[in-house]
């Protein structure tokens, strides 16, 4: 198998990184060769976050260059944007609707671009978008975007969704598991 790659994007403080534990868990426990990487940047102050998850038979390094990632995965409208050029000639991204205002458009000196998805599907992009956060507060906590967002990631992977269960379990508290179970139902079935 050739080696694929994922990636994960998003700004600080989404829970992009609990998202790359449990996709690298996955992929794993299905017996790929996995490679995980985490830029931070100023994830401490809303920053942009990627995070890179490559998966094969036999995966050397676990950067990403532009126009390799078969999948972006995003938490915020903007930063699907902001890393497509990394995306592959008709890869997929699967992205959260929500708006997060960066810094520039906060104190005035620019605006948020509109039409961001039409933007993206005009480039090339397959965009599969939906309202996380809504699903994750019907889940039970607006927290949970991003167990609905791989409960979406699920459709573009042939795998069971026992195995994802199975991934979840082993890396949420129990004490959130259920309302997490919840969560990827809904990005799953949205």
């Amino acid at each position: 198998m050739s080696t694929r790659n994922v990636m994960i994007v998003g700004v600080g403080g989404q829970g992009s990184l609990l998202a790359s534990k449990l996709l690298g868990r996955l992929l794993l426990d299905e017996g790929y060769d996995v490679k995980v990487s985490e830029v931070h940047g100023m994830s401490q102050r809303g920053g942009s976050v990627v995070t890179y998850v490559r998966y094969g038979e036999h995966v050397y390094s676990p950067v990403i260059d532009k126009g390799e990632a078969d999948v972006i995965v995003s938490f915020e409208l903007l930063e699907a944007a902001r890393w497509l050029p990394f995306l592959k000639k008709d890869g997929q991204i699967v992205t959260n609707i929500q708006q997060i205002d960066p810094m520039p458009v906060i104190t005035g000196a620019m605006q948020y671009p509109g039409e961001l998805v039409d933007k993206m599907k005009a480039a090339g992009a397959k965009v599969d978008a939906l309202d996380c956060l809504k699903l994750a507060e019907e889940a039970g906590s607006s927290k949970a975007v991003n167990i609905v967002l791989m409960g979406r990631l699920s459709h573009y992977f042939d795998m069971p969704e026992e195995a994802w269960m199975k991934a979840m379990e082993a890396i949420v508290p129990a004490k959130f598991l259920e309302m997490n179970k919840k969560a990827f139902e809904l990005g799953k079935n949205a």
